[in-house]
């Protein structure tokens, strides 16, 4: 094989192959920008459109749209927050700045540092005291406790987080079959129907003591695989989240190319293979959107229900802040309601990432 001289090449070869580089460049860049959509970074790719001599000034508005109009509203908003909130008395004093919620929020990760160095020096100290049992022969004196210090801001964020997913895969786990049983059977769907419209409504607060009393009638104690606190949230976030999910199900099902049905009749599919190879590939995107629907409502009712049943979580944080009543406790509220707000918008990420991944919904 001759390699080609690139001295030897015309004008119009080397043009020629500067637009093919330019060319493979820029479908690069638009495969990369439906990932950047997802991740909530679409204005890189008017960047580099702009590095690669895409009309600089166009790429440039772009970016103005994508970027400086929302750093600048967020700007505006920090603006008006830091004049106007010592303006506004409580009972706590005034509503507290970014400066004071910004310290409360370094306040919360030092007891976290703190409280961790306290968790290592019980097990150190639990460590050695077994050692020196051990080597005394009183193997029956050995003893292993968990430490029972009071739970960090960041172990009840991973709680909220943990309890939300739980009852948010088992809201799925059952909504799901039932949507795609309501979408093809129209009996199935008058049956679930009536149900969905009932229930629907339902705040969770009037959920809560109806689950509390079964799960405390059902759970005899703390030491199983889940703790009565944690199912009583999850199965309250399950019922209040499920119906998103059956609804658009249901919905993706019902509507999916009539051609495609007659397709698996006459391929005489069974009904296994019908869902699996027609139903669902045709009715994911659907599904999706009830999914991220399900996962935003779960959250929702999630803090509520921590701050109701005092269980562990972001909503007991809340609720104790606002029973200390201290100086600092409407600071860390809003600390709270910032963290409630930021996580809520990463999960409705995770779940487009994932929409992205499976479904064809999205140009890539």
């Amino acid at each position: 094989m001759t390699a080609i001289d690139p001295h030897s090449l015309s004008a119009a070869d080397k043009t020629a192959q500067k637009e093919s580089r330019r060319a493979r460049m820029f479908t690069r860049i638009n495969k990369l920008d439906a990932w950047f959509k997802v991740l909530g970074l679409a204005w890189i790719t008017p960047m580099l459109k702009a590095a690669a001599g895409d009309t600089p000034k166009a790429q440039a508005k772009e970016v103005w749209q994508l970027l400086g109009v929302p750093l600048l509203a967020i700007l505006i908003f920090i603006g008006l927050w830091a004049n106007l909130a010592p303006k506004v008395q409580t009972s706590l004093g005034a509503i507290p700045g970014p400066v004071q919620v910004w310290e409360q929020v370094e306040n919360l990760h030092a007891d976290h540092l703190r409280e961790m160095d306290k968790a290592a020096a019980f097990y150190d100290r639990q460590d050695v005291r077994n050692a020196k049992l051990i080597a005394a022969g009183q193997d029956d004196k050995v003893k292993f406790r968990d430490y029972t210090g009071k739970p960090t801001y960041y172990q009840q964020i991973w709680t909220s987080i943990k309890t939300v997913f739980f009852g948010f895969l088992i809201a799925t786990l059952v909504a799901v079959p039932v949507g795609i049983a309501a979408g093809l059977s129209k009996t199935a769907n008058a049956a679930v129907n009536p149900l969905v419209q009932i229930f629907k409504p339902v705040s969770p607060l009037a959920w809560l003591p109806i689950v509390t009393m079964i799960v405390s009638a059902t759970v005899s104690s703390n030491d199983g695989l889940f703790s009565k606190s944690f199912l009583i949230s999850a199965i309250t976030v399950t019922l209040c989240s499920l119906w998103p999910t059956l609804i658009n199900t249901a919905l993706g099902v019902a509507t999916i190319d009539k051609d495609l049905v007659s397709v698996s009749k006459v391929l005489k599919m069974n009904t296994w293979t019908k869902i699996t190879k027609l139903v669902l590939p045709s009715a994911l995107p659907l599904i999706f959107t009830g999914l991220r629907l399900s996962l935003g409502v779960g959250w929702m009712v999630l803090i509520a229900a921590e701050m109701l049943a005092q269980n562990p979580g972001l909503g007991k944080f809340v609720w104790d802040e606002f029973q200390n009543g201290s100086s600092q406790s409407l600071a860390r509220i809003m600390v709270a309601v910032f963290t409630i707000g930021i996580i809520g918008f990463l999960l409705d990420r995770v779940m487009y990432a994932l929409q992205s991944l499976f479904t064809f919904s999205n140009n890539r």
